[in-house]
């Protein structure tokens, strides 16, 4: 099963400082029919204006994924935590019994981000900090996997069955990946556009993948990011 979603039918959040597109209901965004894809239950996709941020707010019992498309983002938590990542380097919180962090834009650029939260495998884990600065090349035309709960191989690790990958894929290349039997995928095309199974994705647009294999054939050069976890 494959299920196109539209970047203009997503919800909308414009601060001046901020403008987002929501996946699901978040914030000001409230859609009954988009609360989560399986253990998916945020996926914000950010544009941060210029010294300007999230100041210091706490979370807790969630797996919060931040994946940096352009610019450069500085993270700062209460566990004494100090950082900053740029395109293509991923931040890990697994906010379990709380934590409290600020993510902010300090340099005189614009930044994109992808704040992605998953449900925890259970409340009350300890809380817990990472980042890991990926080379571009390693996404390109092939699949990155880049944080599991399952595969000890990966060099991020959450406390759920979930993967993420990313992917790099030049004009007019093409690429497949399975989806298996009791596994669903959510897609994102973060720049580019391309065909998934002659379905056609745009910059920002999303595809909800169960059960099934793709083949994502690039229009132009693009760039994804996949989520793969357990079937609901």
């Amino acid at each position: 099963m494959l299920n196109k979603i539209k970047s203009d039918s997503m919800g909308k959040g414009d601060h001046g400082w901020l403008n987002s597109h929501f996946h699901f209901s978040f914030a000001e965004y409230y859609n009954p029919q988009k609360m989560n894809f399986g253990v998916l239950r945020v996926l914000n996709d950010d544009f941060v204006e210029q010294h300007h941020g999230f100041e210091m707010h706490p979370h807790r019992d969630m797996e919060i994924i931040t994946y940096v498309v352009a610019g450069e983002l500085t993270h700062e938590d209460n566990l004494g935590h100090k950082a900053v990542i740029g395109r293509g380097h991923v931040q890990y919180i697994s906010a379990g019994t709380g934590i409290a962090h600020s993510e902010s834009n300090e340099s005189d650029e614009q930044i994109r981000l992808l704040q992605i939260w998953i449900l925890p495998d259970k409340k009350g884990h300890e809380p817990a900090y990472g980042e890991y600065r990926f080379s571009w090349e390693e996404r390109v035309n092939r699949w990155l996997h880049m944080v599991s709960g399952t595969n000890e191989t990966t060099p991020i690790k959450v406390n759920q069955d979930a993967n993420f990958y990313s992917l790099s894929l030049d004009g007019g290349k093409e690429i497949d990946m399975e989806i298996n039997l009791g596994r669903q995928g959510y897609l994102v095309q973060i720049e580019g556009s391309s065909f998934v199974n002659d379905v056609l994705l745009e910059q920002q647009d999303a595809l909800e993948i169960v059960e099934e294999h793709i083949v994502i054939k690039a229009q132009q050069k693009s760039h994804f990011l996949l989520i793969e976890m357990k079937k609901a």
